[in-house]
């Protein structure tokens, strides 16, 4: 299978981060490895999270670009490193060009709450604005008019084997599999019974479950140890992200402290 990611090359046109190059070089490399072993990514990246202060120095330029902020109608706390920042997140329209060249589907814009914040995130040296992490979109197996129930069997056990795969192709520790579901599936009669099977001997530790606000599935987890880079699989979500996971990635997955500067 081979790799046709594309990242943006006109990226310093628009916004000066310090360390963008290293982050974009990170994601190549893992895209490349990922689809090698076998693991279908969307042609451009999920998401990237940018921390910046103030807000608009990153979401003004990308207004620019087409982006819409705040297209959601959402904001979501993340207490990273026990600081507290806002993530509010861009779209790029369905109908944009600019994902043919590169441009991620989402921005996470993420700001520090107070000088306590601002100060941690201004602390470790990667400049303001700086790329945290940028997400891979794993492209979900095909659904053909199953029900939530039957596809979230399928896709949960999709997403659990990729994780084994990429881990074994990256040779690193993968981070918690977030598995945000419809509803419907999580109140489903037979989801307490089915869930262990869908899981497949993952250890409580390894895995969060949760509704998906909105609706739709939203299963992701970080593939270098840090939380630089992620992956993500989507279907039929409303919004960019889900409240709860964004809470538990800040909180347990991510820091703004990372050993690759």
């Amino acid at each position: 299978m081979g790799n046709s990611a594309v990242l943006p090359d006109n990226f310093g046109d628009y916004l000066a981060v310090q360390n963008a190059p290293q982050r974009f070089k990170e994601a190549s490399e893992v895209a490349e490895k990922v689809t090698a072993a076998g693991i279908q990514l969307y042609p451009n990246l999920d998401h990237a999270a940018i921390f910046c202060d103030p807000p608009h120095i990153v979401a003004g330029p990308l207004k620019g670009l087409g982006y819409i902020s705040g297209w959601d109608a959402c904001c979501y706390p993340s207490p990273v490193d026990g600081c507290d920042y806002i993530n509010v997140s861009a779209r790029l329209p369905k109908d944009s060009l600019e994902r043919s060249n590169g441009w991620f589907d989402h921005v996470a814009v993420v700001h520090p709450v107070d000088d306590l914040a601002l100060d941690h995130m201004l602390a470790q040296g990667y400049g303001n604005p700086f790329i945290h992490h940028l997400t891979w979109g794993i492209v979900p197996p095909e659904r053909a008019g199953e029900s939530d129930f039957d596809y979230a069997d399928r896709v949960v056990r999709f997403m659990v084997r990729a994780r084994t795969v990429i881990a074994n192709a990256l040779g690193d520790t993968p981070g918690t599999l977030i598995i945000a579901l419809p509803q419907e599936v999580i109140d489903h009669p037979d989801f307490a019974d089915a869930l262990p099977t869908w899981i497949d001997g993952l250890e409580a530790n390894q895995y969060q479950v949760e509704s998906m606000q909105g609706g739709g599935f939203l299963i992701q987890f970080f593939v270098l140890t840090g939380g630089r880079i992620e992956v993500a699989l989507r279907s039929g979500t409303a919004q960019t992200f889900n409240p709860k996971s964004v809470h538990k990635i800040s909180k347990d997955e991510i820091s703004a402290i990372q050993d690759d500067k």
